[in-house]
């Protein structure tokens, strides 16, 4: 007990040391998990972690709770706009680059061809742990090419389960069929009583818990439902994590899935830096330098080729602009999957020791790399528009018939565009609002505003916007890379243009002043100063004094001076 107990206090010390060095050079913090896991490896010298199966098994619980998290983040309703790309093209995307993996691995990597089967369906599938560790660090998460890359993911992590059927009898395929039919029985069947259940059991059995007065209890509750749904489909031969995240999804759908998520978060994290800092442990730096030519050629094909093949479905489903771009980068890398994939044909047999380490070593810095590469997205989708010099149009709905000058354009009509949509009609300043989710265009003109449905990074939209005779552009949108592109697009239409958006983490505050916008405002921190004033008033605090502390506080956050 007390080997495992020093490797996790081992653990938990180098990846504070690595988040640490990460933040300094302004890396994600996962980048440093795993740069500390390689450090607490078998492969280095130095302190070194010796119960490394116990410590997996842990790590497989952290995989758990962030999948278990976010199916209650994760609305069904809100994957709704993105279920055809997900259904349909989250199959095509598999089978495509489990292809292209498997012809690059027999003609440029030498594997026979039943390895590079397997290496291609390992190289199929992408990371939703880093995924959502990257998404959640931007702060876009509920982003419309983030909903598409998240539907892509849960289809990937569907699709372990036949995966792990078919590769295994790829020399007897006579038997597949019976075998697959009979497994994606029981899963569809388990999968169904679990969500009669959690909807009609779980909620009651919530409120007990909640009547007894005991948080404490509550997170047990909530944990024990995660990890016990999990380890249910582990024992019918599933994956842990897909149980867990069924249960988040479920719960999802309850009036507790908010104090549920803040209540799992903490533990989410500590488990996933076990997560992240084992995947660093896996990485052999003697491999790496013995074999740096053929492992620079298949990282480099892989994130070019996956990158493609997803970029173009996602542009085959209709989605345009920035989407494919992101969307193809910021799925790029090979996911946790691929280690059961690894180790299932290396314990069967099926996989060569050179393939292995090349599938792990692979897997390991296309982690690691995953969260650079897709911040170059924007860039690279910025540079391609500007060499293309064009755009197919979008088509949209029936353009208001009049435009009246020196109005106010609102991009999003989500809960902040709606309150500033009606703050302006009362206060009879004219606006046009562009909203690029076509369902919320019923409830925008039902209200009785001037609606155009588009992109707003679009030239076209601005146009059909009027933003050449508009006297304000407010982004209200959540999106900070569509935020500054739309900026970017707009100040080239209309130079005095008046700019107010939208800034979800204090530093973006910095980034926009720097674009010429002249307030970012940061909702959730004039949600808390609202809170005060209203604290103060109760109080019955001093008027004059109390203006003075909320000013203050504000002074301290919007430090930047406006641009001139």
């Amino acid at each position: 007990m007390l080997g495992i107990t020093s490797d996790f206090v081992l653990i938990v010390i180098a990846g504070l040391l690595g988040g640490m060095l990460a933040r300094a050079l302004r890396l994600p913090l996962l980048v440093g998990y795993v740069v500390a896991g390689v450090f607490v490896g078998p492969y280095t010298a130095g302190p070194t972690v010796v119960q490394i199966h116990d410590i997996e098994l842990l790590a497989e619980i952290g995989v758990a709770l962030l999948l278990f998290s976010l199916g209650l983040e994760v609305s069904l309703r809100n994957l709704q706009p993105v279920r055809r790309i997900a259904v349909i093209g989250g199959p095509i995307q598999i089978l495509s680059t489990c292809a292209a993996g498997a012809l690059a691995a027999t003609y440029g990597l030498g594997m026979p061809v039943t390895e590079a089967i397997w290496f291609g369906a390992m190289i199929s599938l992408s990371s939703t742990m880093v995924v959502l560790k990257t998404l959640s660090a931007k702060g876009v998460t509920s982003t419309l090419a983030s909903r598409v890359m998240i539907g892509l993911l849960v289809i990937q992590d569907l699709a372990v389960i036949p995966i792990l059927i078919i590769l295994p009898q790829l020399g007897e395929l006579d038997n597949v069929l019976p075998k697959l039919a009979r497994s994606l029985a029981i899963a569809t069947a388990f999968l169904l009583a679990v969500v009669l259940l959690g909807t009609r059991l779980l909620p009651r059995l919530l409120k007990l818990v909640l009547a007894w007065g005991s948080r404490e209890l509550f997170l047990v509750t909530i944990v024990a439902t995660g990890v016990g749904v999990g380890y249910a489909t582990h024992s019918l031969g599933l994956s842990f994590a897909l149980g867990a995240f069924v249960a988040g999804i479920i719960l999802s759908e309850s009036e507790f899935s908010h104090q549920a998520l803040s209540d799992v978060v903490p533990l989410r994290d500590i488990f996933g830096l076990l997560f992240f800092v084992t995947v660093g442990m896996l990485f052999d730096p003697q491999y790496f330098l013995t074999h740096i030519g053929q492992i620079v050629f298949a990282v480099t094909m892989i994130f070019l080729g996956k990158a493609l093949i997803l970029g173009a479905v996602t542009k085959a489903f209709g989605y345009g602009d920035m989407a494919p771009c992101l969307v193809g980068l910021g799925l790029s890398q090979i996911g946790e999957f691929s280690f059961v994939l690894a180790r299932s044909g290396f314990g069967a047999g099926l996989l060569s020791k050179p393939t292995y380490d090349l599938a792990l070593t692979c897997t390991v810095l296309t982690m690691a790399l995953s969260p650079s590469v897709s911040s170059t997205a924007l860039p690279l989708g910025r540079a391609w528009r500007a060499w293309r010099k064009s755009a197919p149009a979008i088509n949209t709905i029936e353009l208001p018939k009049q435009i009246p000058e020196k109005h106010v354009i609102v991009a999003g009509y989500g809960r902040t565009g709606r309150a500033v949509a009606r703050a302006l009609r009362a206060a009879g300043i004219p606006a046009v609002i562009v909203e690029v989710n076509h369902p919320l265009m019923a409830d925008l003109t039902e209200a009785g505003f001037t609606g155009i449905w588009g992109d707003i990074t679009r030239e076209e939209i601005l146009h059909a916007a009027g933003v050449e005779c508009a006297r304000m552009l407010l982004l209200t949108i959540p999106d900070q890379n569509t935020v500054h592109l739309a900026i970017e697009r707009a100040r080239h239409l209309n130079p005095v243009l008046i700019l107010i958006a939208r800034a979800v983490r204090e530093h973006h505050i910095g980034e926009l002043r720097k674009l010429g916008v002249v307030a970012a405002i940061q909702s959730e921190f004039e949600g808390g100063v609202e809170m005060v004033r209203q604290a103060l008033v109760r109080c019955h605090h001093d008027e004059a004094a109390a203006l003075q502390i909320l000013e203050r506080l504000r002074s301290e956050l919007y430090s930047l001076p406006p641009p001139e």
